[in-house]
Parts: C-alpha cells; sequence; structure tokens
C-alpha cells in the first residue's frame, strides 16, 4: 500500500471516518464528513464529495506554505476556511488541531431543505446540479467570504450536522479534481452512486507525485 508522507499528530479531530494506521488522519475526516448534513442561509445539503488537503505534508494543499491566507487551516478545528476563485467561492472544513493544518474541501451536496431558494441562486438546472462542485455549493448555500472562519458546531448560521444518519453508505475515493501536485493521491471521496457528484477532470500540467 503507498505510504503517504505526515507530521500531522494522532489527535488530529476524528469525524468517524474509520482511521487507519497507514494513512494520514485528514483521510478518515474527510470519510467521516461524507453523508453529513451542512446547513446554509436558507438551504441544507447532505455532503456527497469531498477532498482531503493534508496541510505542510500536501504540495497541493494551501496550508503547504503556512501564509495569512492559509493561517485559518491551522485552526481551531471546526472552522469554515473560504476562498475565491475567479467568481466562485469555496468552502473547506478544517479538521486538524491548531498548528497542523489539514482541511477538507466540500466539492458536492444533495439539497435536502430550502430547494426553491438554491434553485433561484443557481439559475436554470436540473436539481442533481444545484449543488454539484465546490462553487455551485456554495452558491446555492449563499456562503461567500463572508463566512470565513464560522465556527461549525455552533448552530446558529452556517454549521455542519453533528452525525450523519444511521443508514450505511458506500464511499469511493479517487484522485483530486483539477490539482497540478500530487494529482495521483486518491484524496477525493464521494458517496457510490450519488447523482450530485462531480465528474473528474485533470489538470492539464498535472505533476505524479
Amino acid at each position: 500500500m503507498t505510504e503517504y508522507p505526515n507530521r500531522n499528530s494522532p489527535s488530529q479531530v476524528d469525524l468517524d471516518g474509520n482511521s487507519r494506521l497507514d494513512e494520514p488522519p485528514v483521510l478518515a475526516a474527510a470519510r467521516g464528513i461524507l453523508g453529513r448534513t451542512l446547513v446554509g442561509h436558507g438551504v441544507s445539503v447532505q455532503v456527497t464529495e469531498v477532498e482531503a488537503y493534508n496541510g505542510p505534508d500536501d504540495p497541493a494543499s494551501h496550508a503547504y506554505k503556512r501564509t495569512p491566507r492559509s493561517e485559518i487551516m491551522y485552526g481551531p478545528p471546526f472552522r469554515l476556511y473560504v476562498y475565491q476563485i475567479h467568481t466562485h467561492f469555496c468552502a473547506n472544513i478544517v479538521t486538524s488541531e491548531e498548528g497542523q493544518g489539514s482541511a477538507v474541501l466540500l466539492r458536492a451536496g444533495r439539497i435536502v431543505d430550502g430547494i426553491e431558494l438554491a434553485r433561484e441562486r443557481r439559475g436554470n438546472v436540473a436539481d442533481d446540479l444545484l449543488a454539484r462542485g465546490p462553487g455551485n455549493l456554495t452558491r446555492a448555500l449563499g456562503i461567500t467570504k463572508a463566512d470565513l472562519a464560522t465556527d461549525l458546531l455552533t448552530e446558529n448560521g452556517v454549521h455542519l450536522s453533528p452525525q450523519r444518519p444511521n443508514e450505511p453508505i458506500e464511499i469511493k475515493n479517487g484522485p483530486r479534481v483539477g490539482i497540478r501536485l500530487a494529482a495521483d493521491w486518491p484524496w477525493r471521496f464521494w458517496i457510490a452512486d450519488a447523482q450530485s457528484v462531480s465528474a473528474y477532470r485533470r489538470h492539464a500540467k498535472a505533476k505524479l507525485t
């Protein structure tokens, strides 16, 4: 089995994703977020697709180098890291204890509440596409940079449900989408057969690591 570099301590927040000794803890955290409900501004989704980023041990992570932009990724955990790409916002959940820099990108979700408002925000698209892709997910939820550093454990504003429903889910994994470095690391996770999961696209200049 492939071994991945990891300087993070075992104290990383465990979101019930069945942690394994031979992998960075952020992968268990990513799997543990799948199936949970993320409540936004008038719209809620069941998270169906995520990507894990392992801080200073991951060259594709914004926290590979500690900068003012990535400082939020260094904790505390369960804070929302929101950044902008072109006209889109992307939302991440910080998963590690302070000083470690790991986070999980929210890539897609299924609308479970507020679908009319999500349709207004997203325009004339099929319901399965309303929150497919990181930018579409934040647009449907109404998340912007004003939500940066939100505590997701509170019940006010944007927040994450404490646990997923009891029904079992099948989780699949593969390479992360559209990144240039560490392009072969299979750190993207999704719920099998979920119609909201986005398509895989490889970066034209992707480098294997």
